[in-house]
């Protein structure tokens, strides 16, 4: 560079930084977004983290199993006055793909609700009666009749 080059801007240089006084100034996050990589695929990583969450599959009951339980339940409707306390393993089906979760439940039953088929548990909790795999009856006064 020339030594004229050098003071092509020595008048403007040293003067102070404009300031608008119709709008305010960009706050130095949004400064930094214009920067920040484009995403050229939106939604992408969503969908592979979709396909990689693992579901469970359905298990179908044996005959005996659903004896088993028809049996729970009928000892269940029987002694409702006393509030027995259950632990309730249900599947709970995936809303997005195949399969499903088993879930654990533990409550003091509220009613059986044959119209609606379902459990329902004081906390609040409704359990449908086709997806129930396991009762167990966690108060011993249940079993001493």
């Amino acid at each position: 560079m020339s030594a004229a080059g050098e003071n092509r801007y020595d008048d403007i240089i040293n003067m102070p930084h404009h300031v608008s006084k119709k709008h305010p100034q960009m706050p130095l996050a949004d400064r930094a977004a214009q920067f920040s990589p484009f995403a050229a695929l939106t939604g992408y990583e969503a969908a592979i983290a979709e396909t990689a969450r693992v579901t469970e599959e359905r298990l179908e009951l044996s005959e005996n199993s659903r004896e088993e339980l028809n049996v729970q339940l009928q000892l269940l409707k029987e002694r409702l006055p006393e509030k027995p306390v259950v632990e309730i393993t249900y599947f709970v089906p995936d809303e997005r793909k195949a399969g499903g979760s088993y879930e654990t439940v533990t409550g003091v039953v509220k009613k059986i609700d044959e119209y609606g088929q379902r459990i329902v548990l004081e906390n609040g909790v409704s359990v449908k009666m086709g997806e129930v795999v396991n009762i167990e009856v966690l108060s011993e006064a249940f079993y001493k009749k």
